[in-house]
């Protein structure tokens, strides 16, 4: 597949992934209120869970050739939680105390620093073509 239509179909996913990130977000500092961090990381969970559903049945379905669902869940986990746990924490943490800006404004502009990180990661590891 051209790389240029597996970014898009990446950016798609991650479009539906934002939207699930930001409303997840949205709703826990509604019922639950807790450290924005806090909030922030478990929205990320359940994005990381959506867009891997997603990019193994959209995005990369022509890597599916056999590779093992769970090492591809682990490497998705690994590669692209690491960067968007760490990263998006990291620039929450910047535009938030720092910068003053609200949680989420401040989490969609993190989301969007992490994601060129995080197909590069994908398309390189996580669903690289098996020899």
């Amino acid at each position: 597949m051209n790389v240029f239509v597996r970014w898009g179909k990446f950016n798609l996913v991650g479009a539906a992934g934002m939207a699930v990130q930001l409303g997840v977000l949205a709703l826990l500092n509604v019922l639950a209120p807790a450290h924005y961090l806090l909030t922030s990381a478990a929205a990320l969970e359940i994005t990381l869970v959506h867009n891997f559903a997603w990019h193994v049945r959209f995005t990369w379905r022509d890597r599916r050739d056999g590779s093992p669902f769970w090492g591809q869940f682990l490497r998705f986990h690994l590669a692209n939680g690491f960067v968007s746990l760490f990263g998006n924490l990291a620039v929450m943490h910047l535009l938030v105390h720092t910068a003053h800006l609200h949680v989420l404004p401040a989490n969609a502009i993190a989301i969007l620093c992490c994601s060129i990180v995080n197909f590069c990661l994908g398309d390189g590891w996580t669903f690289a073509a098996r020899a």
